[in-house]
């Protein structure tokens, strides 16, 4: 019999490869260790819990361990890999203090990413938050509720500590918060704050939030952050957060801002420690490298999520996008080749969308021009608007649609929208042409859906790819 299928991490990537490595091959043994209690949860969804929108943390879990046990999967919730041998293929596991080696056949590597806070100084303040783990989301969420409205259903079939949620419970719920960078986490968190009638302000390096979704996208969400009330302080760097053991204040360029409560959303690095003298390399991202089967330099070993680099649809370059899809596909993937018969985890455009209150964004491939020069294209954009329905329908709202292409071959290389009505959603279009490598003037001749309550006859997509056609071609 084989040795056993080893995955390391037990969310996206590694519960997605586990579940589909023993669907394929039921006699292999299949042992998945997760360092924390949490599994299989929903990142992209905890705003929207800390909002209030969804009821229980619990719903933000997909698998429970009894379902994951149930599949056949041996799982090792708060067992550390902490060593890999490569050359014996054995991890060393520590769990309640003590250790043991586990023989592996393959190894999976899916440990995932981190929130990073440097450089600012005084993210270890009471009351400064990051957003990229559920305890985080329920700490959140219990601070901002009123004591007279706490209810610990709230954590229903969730991990939590609720002694510590508790303490939370019984305090004065914060009134102003300092959100620290403008990106997913930071535009996502600010609708949650205001929902709960904090005074939010949010501090973002560059001009404009959100910047891989591009300019045009981003003077749309100034707009509709500034309205819906969000005070803006862009261009600016945050010096510190400071306070007496809790955050009291924000020191920034342009002056201090009294607080009660800190976000800090400035990014997300790989966790890549793990594979350190191994002989699995890294790529220019600092997440690890691997083919188009997502098996590493080292044999026998395999990467996927966010602490992996995937192909990229346009370049054709490794690039690092951590994203829920990707690392979903890639798991499944990687499961499949290890039960036996290879299957290639796909390439990327690093599609994703956004919600800024009412304002819906979406982006794919490159937009950015030095980007794209930077990968050998020659890049010309065009920016129009138009409406998302039949102009006499209801509900027709303007809708913001950027093309970017390759002046010589006419080649589609990204797009990114902006609107109120069923915006986001339209960005698959474009996606679905990059991974074709559709040129514009193709893509103009898209036959796409027409009715007055979806869409007028030219869609916008259609309008911004005939748009840009005229510019290379004319």
């Amino acid at each position: 019999m084989s040795e056993p299928f080893v995955v390391v991490g037990g969310d996206a990537a590694g519960l997605s490869a586990a579940s589909k490595c023993k669907r394929e091959d039921p006699d292999r043994e299949v042992i998945v260790y997760e360092k924390s209690d949490w599994i299989s949860y929903a990142h992209c969804g905890m705003p929207y819990y800390v909002k209030g929108e969804v009821d229980s943390i619990g719903d933000l879990l997909s698998l429970s361990p009894s379902e994951v046990r149930e599949r056949g999967v041996d799982l090792h919730r708060n067992h550390e890999v902490v060593d890999i041998d490569p050359d014996r293929q054995v991890v060393r596991v520590e769990a309640d203090g003590e250790s043991a080696e586990q023989s592996y056949g393959d190894l999976l590597i899916a440990t995932g990413a981190r929130a990073v806070s440097a450089p600012i100084d005084g993210t270890d303040l009471d009351d400064v938050f990051t957003m990229h783990h559920m305890h985080s989301a329920a700490a959140l969420r219990a601070l901002l509720t009123p004591p007279e409205e706490a209810d610990d259903s709230i954590f229903d079939a969730g991990y939590v500590d609720l002694s510590e949620m508790t303490e939370y419970f019984e305090r004065d719920p914060p009134e102003t918060v300092a959100i620290v960078g403008g990106g997913y986490v930071g535009v996502e968190m600010a609708e949650a704050f205001l929902a709960w009638d904090l005074d939010t302000y949010l501090y973002q390096r560059p001009s404009r939030p959100a910047p891989p979704f591009g300019e045009a996208v981003g003077d749309e969400l100034v707009e509709y952050l500034d309205e819906s009330g969000v005070e803006l302080h862009l261009d600016t760097e945050v010096e510190t957060l400071d306070g007496d053991g809790s955050i009291e204040r924000v020191v920034a360029e342009d002056g201090t801002v009294e607080v009660d409560l800190a976000l800090v959303g400035i990014g997300i690095r790989p966790n890549t420690g793990l594979v350190a003298d191994t002989g699995v390399e890294l790529g220019d991202s600092g997440a690890i490298t691997v083919d188009e089967y997502g098996r590493t330099a080292v044999e026998d070993i395999y990467a996927a999520g966010d602490c992996a680099e995937d192909r990229h649809a346009v370049t054709g370059e490794d690039e690092w996008v951590p994203l829920g899809l990707t690392a979903n596909r890639a798991g499944r993937a990687i499961g499949q080749t290890v039960a036996g018969g290879l299957e290639p985890v796909g390439d990327i455009a690093g599609t994703a969308v956004l919600k800024a209150f009412d304002l819906e964004c979406g982006r794919t491939g490159i937009v950015d021009h030095d980007r794209a020069e930077a990968a050998g294209f020659d890049p010309v954009s065009e920016t129009i608007t138009a409406g998302s329905r039949s102009g006499y329908y209801p509900g027709n709202a303007e809708t913001t649609v950027t093309l970017t292409a390759d002046r010589g071959s006419g080649k589609l290389l990204g797009g990114t929208i902006a609107g109120e009505d069923r915006a986001a959603i339209r960005i698959d279009t474009l996606a679905s042409a990059l991974h074709k490598e559709t040129t514009v003037g193709e893509l103009e001749r898209f036959d796409l859906a027409y009715a007055p309550p979806f869409s007028p006859v030219w869609d916008p997509i259609l309008v911004a790819a005939k748009v840009l056609n005229g510019s290379l071609t004319g």
